[in-house]
């Protein structure tokens, strides 16, 4: 006998349109935010930010490849670790069609992290991914765009997400996930806890760059195309704590 409610069709079908309508409320409340989104000043950048890419040296400018928008995801990867973060990577897994469909839109899709870019190439490797991953180790690019802390912003009080202090990662002690997860990063949970994940946008005119939204911690849950499924699912996300691992990690099912 099932725990869950059970009901015959016309009663499933009552409560299905009932659903119905206040998916349809949430979806046009999803429009207006991104009318929203694209409604934000837009604030010029005035420093040269130094990246590292396939092609060489870059800056924030060879970054857009030619194109007019760039979309840049904060990926969780710090100088002295040994892989990536598993929730970036899980959220990384649906990159590479998208990129692609993006690139074609006048977006290009880049991933960035403060890691060398042997590191970076090496577990894109690792992973079977192909998008753009550039290292921002040599520049303020992180931190001024609030997803990498100093040792000495950690002690004073982080500001992340537009909070301070307001991130799971930012108490004492660390939770048991954040510590497995920094294990599983090759560093410690203070280390690992001075990157952050995030989504940044930038757009191009006449050679000027501005920026124009970043988002931070929850803020990139529609990036996770996983969590999209399972909210759908039966018995939704269905987790008391972080379950997932990297791709290649899981067991066989």
């Amino acid at each position: 006998m099932t725990s869950h409610p059970t009901a015959s069709r016309a009663e499933w079908l009552k409560a299905r349109l009932d659903l119905y309508y206040a998916e349809k409320a949430f979806t046009r409340r999803s429009d207006d935010l991104a009318r929203q989104r694209q409604e934000l000043p837009w604030v010029r950048v005035e420093k040269d930010y130094a990246f590292v890419t396939e092609a060489g040296q870059a800056s924030l400018q060879d970054l857009f490849q030619g194109r007019s928008q760039l979309m840049v995801y904060h990926f969780m990867f710090g100088p002295d670790w040994q892989a990536g973060c598993p929730s970036c990577s899980m959220i990384a897994d649906g990159f590479d069609g998208f990129a692609t469909h993006l690139a074609h839109h006048d977006v290009t899709l880049m991933a960035v992290s403060r890691a060398p870019l042997e590191k970076l190439l090496a577990y894109r490797t690792r992973m079977g991914w192909s998008f753009p991953w550039a290292s921002s180790g040599g520049s303020d690019f992180n931190y001024d765009f609030n997803v990498s802390f100093t040792e000495a912003q950690q002690k004073a009080g982080i500001e992340y997400n537009y909070l301070m202090k307001g991130h799971a990662m930012d108490v004492e002690p660390l939770p048991a996930p954040v510590v497995d997860f920094a294990k599983s990063c090759g560093t410690d949970g203070a280390s690992y806890s001075r990157d952050r994940p995030g989504l940044s946008t930038f757009v191009m005119e006449e050679g000027v760059v501005y920026h124009s939204y970043s988002t931070y911690a929850r803020g990139v849950d529609a990036l996770w195309g996983a969590y999209q499924w399972l909210d759908r699912a039966p018995r939704g996300r269905n987790e008391t704590g972080p379950w997932f691992r990297r791709r290649d990690e899981y067991g066989a099912n």
